[in-house]
Order: structure tokens, then sequence, then C-alpha cells
């Protein structure tokens, strides 16, 4: 008997990503669905591929749900939400689309870090609101040229964040488990250390319980009250609890936030703290990179379809910061 589908999209990646993929293949769009996999039977038994996105993810209750599965083409950069050590185990491979979003994530990243220091999203309100009415009131803020960039997860947005800093006349410096011989930005072997030598510390290192909280609260004293952090990457990295602590104790200078540790969130915590510039995690969020990201799905996903090979596959074993 021929199976009915060829694909199980558990994620929509939009109308227009829709009706490609549906417009290619044989897809049963388990997305509709309440339950998702739950609300179909035999349908699943024969399904070689999955469509998702690192937003829905992909459990071990999904991959247990499909017997034939052989690929998983993800939407995202990021693996947190997948089961890879499930996927390794039965041997399936899982895609996810990196490089066409490193260019934009670094942009945001820079974007946070010039307002967190020079208050840029504070002086925008101070105008609109009707508050200047005098040269010379708003508060001094901070240099950004010359300073000491850390770079936690020299992977390829954080070379991309490394790049920009040379604009800026910046030192920098970077952590990850391992050095990068070929990089050309010293090394600190101690996350605490590189906070202590840097001005701004950007976070670009995955997700995941290997870096959960990673950033702690020694790491942030040591970046101390002139410091700035940016995270761009995941909320779980960074302590949240004890960075809301130091920015209100002083003892840390500013942070600009694209990821919190609850997603979404009114984020209240954080409403009356100047020196703090928030984004609603939207690191990949322009037009372009968003339509490349969903062009390189659909390009995985015929990949496999004609040869069994992903172009853009990940192992468990990468997944460090």
């Amino acid at each position: 008997m021929t199976a009915a589908y060829d694909i199980v999209q558990v994620a929509s990646l939009g109308p227009a990503f829709d009706q490609q993929l549906a417009s290619r293949y044989r897809v049963l769009p388990a997305w509709r669905e309440p339950q998702g996999l739950a609300a179909f039977g035999d349908e699943l038994r024969d399904l070689r591929v999955a469509v998702t996105s690192v937003r829905h993810g992909f459990t071990q209750a999904m991959f247990d749900a499909l017997p034939a599965l052989q690929a998983v083409c993800s939407w995202g950069v990021g693996h947190d939400t997948l089961d890879l050590q499930a996927a390794a185990r039965r041997g399936i491979g899982v895609s996810v689309t990196p490089d066409v979003l490193d260019d934009c994530v670094a942009d945001l990243a820079w974007a946070l870090l010039l307002s967190a220091a020079r208050r840029t999203a504070v002086g925008d309100r101070y105008v609109k609101s009707g508050q200047w009415r005098a040269l010379g009131q708003f508060p001094v803020t901070t240099r950004v040229s010359g300073k000491r960039l850390g770079i936690l997860g020299l992977g390829r947005i954080g070379e991309a964040i490394a790049r920009r800093g040379a604009g800026f006349d910046m030192d920098v410096r970077y952590h990850n488990r391992t050095p990068r011989p070929q990089a050309p930005y010293g090394y600190e072997a101690r996350l605490v250390d590189l906070a202590e030598w840097a001005d701004f510390l950007v976070v670009a290192c995955v997700g995941g319980p290997a870096t959960r909280h990673l950033v702690d609260a020694a790491v942030i004293r040591a970046l101390g009250p002139q410091g700035i952090l940016v995270n761009i990457a995941r909320g779980s990295v960074v302590d949240q609890a004890a960075a809301l602590a130091a920015l209100r104790a002083g003892e840390l200078g500013g942070a600009g936030l694209d990821v919190l540790e609850r997603e979404p969130t009114p984020a209240t915590e954080f409403a009356d703290l100047d020196q703090v510039s928030l984004m609603p995690h939207v690191g990949s969020a322009t037009r372009e990179t968003r339509a490349a990201m969903a062009q390189l799905v659909l390009d995985n996903v015929a990949a496999f379809m004609e040869s069994g090979k992903l172009l853009t596959p990940v192992a468990v074993r990468e997944w460090q910061p």
C-alpha cells in the first residue's frame, strides 16, 4: 500500500512556506490539530521526514510516534528544543538553518549594546513624552568605541559580532569550552576572567542544560558596575534573578536582552530599569532573513527526499558553547 503522506509538519512556518511545502509534497499538517501527532494513527506509520521549528521543538514523544522517521528539518538555528539524544539513538538526522541568520542576529546584538550603553530607548521616550525642555539635561551615558568586548560562544554568530567590534576599535576576547586556534581574538579559559576583563559581555552560545545559568552571579559581579551584559542567545544561559539583583544594587551597569528565562512575558520586573534595553526575541526577525531560513528548510527537505542526506545537519557532539 502506498503511503498517504511524504512529510509530517508539526509546526506552521507561515502561509507562504506551508503553501510551498504542500505544493511539492504530500504533507500531513499535524500543526492544525490541537492534539498534534496524538490525533493521528496509522497515517504516521510510514512518514520519513518531519518539519518543525525551534519554537515548537521536537520531543521524545514525537520521535516515538513516528517509527519510520529518518529526518527532522527544523526552522531556526537553536537545538535546545530538539531532543538530539533521541535522534542520535535512532540514527535520525536533524537539520537547522545556520549561516543565513548570523548577520541579523549580530546586528541586533549591537543594537542592544548601543541602546544599553547610550540609553537610546530612554532618550526616545524622553523626547516623545515632552520631557526635553532644555539642552544638556539628559543624563550622560557610556562610551562604546575603544572599549573591551567579551564574547561567550565564538560560533558563527559570535564571529559576526566580533567582526563588528573591529569597526568600533574594540579589543575582542572570547570564551568557549575549547579555544579556536585560528581565531584572531584572545581566548579566556574561564568565563569569570573574561567578564572581569570586559566592558561589554555578549552571550552568543547555545542554550540547553549544558549552558543553563552559565552567566551566574559570580560572572555578573566580575563584569561589574560599569559593565554591560548583552544576550541574544537563550534566556536560560543567564541567571536572570542574579542579573536583576545586580542591576538594582548597582553591581551591574546595564543590559541589553533579546531573550529572557520565561517567554513571552510582560517583563514588569524590568519596567523601571532605564539601564536595560529589551527586545522580544527577534534576532532573526527581518524579512530577508526569515525568507532565507524558510528556503533553507525547503532545501533540506528536498535534499533528503532526493539523496537521503541533509544540507545543514547538526550532531549531538557539536552541541556545546
